[in-house]
């Protein structure tokens, strides 16, 4: 069974920094691509990042969040990370981590985690 459990959300002031972690389990980690979507309060899912996997390294930011967060896995360790800088308070959202159906992070996603709660706000 695949499992996906995000964690390190939280409160932080405009212009902090977050590290979001995913531990996965249950599927071959490195073969896959992974992403990161979020949902901000009263509004809909929006796509946020993507790493490919079988050691492509293809990555793809929202232009949104492009120069402020960074996408990054660890094989060994069965864990996504999403380092968000310069925090800003339309980033407040729960955010998703998801698993691709293959190893392009263009094919849909086919599991999610419930999610971690991020707040930017003074």
């Amino acid at each position: 069974e695949v499992q996906l459990v995000e964690s390190g959300g939280g409160l932080v002031q405009p212009g902090g920094s977050l590290r979001l972690s995913c531990a996965a389990s249950g599927f071959t980690f490195s073969t896959y691509a992974m992403s990161w979507v979020r949902q901000a309060p009263g509004k809909g899912l929006e796509w946020v990042s993507a790493i490919s996997g079988g050691g492509g390294g293809s990555i793809s930011y929202i232009d949104s969040v492009k120069g402020r967060f960074t996408i990054s896995r660890d094989n060994a360790k069965n864990t996504l990370y999403l380092q968000m800088n310069s925090l800003k308070p339309e980033d407040t959202a729960v955010y998703y981590c998801t698993k691709v159906s293959s190893n392009s992070w263009s094919a849909g996603m086919d599991s999610w985690g419930k999610g971690t709660l991020v707040t930017v706000s003074s």
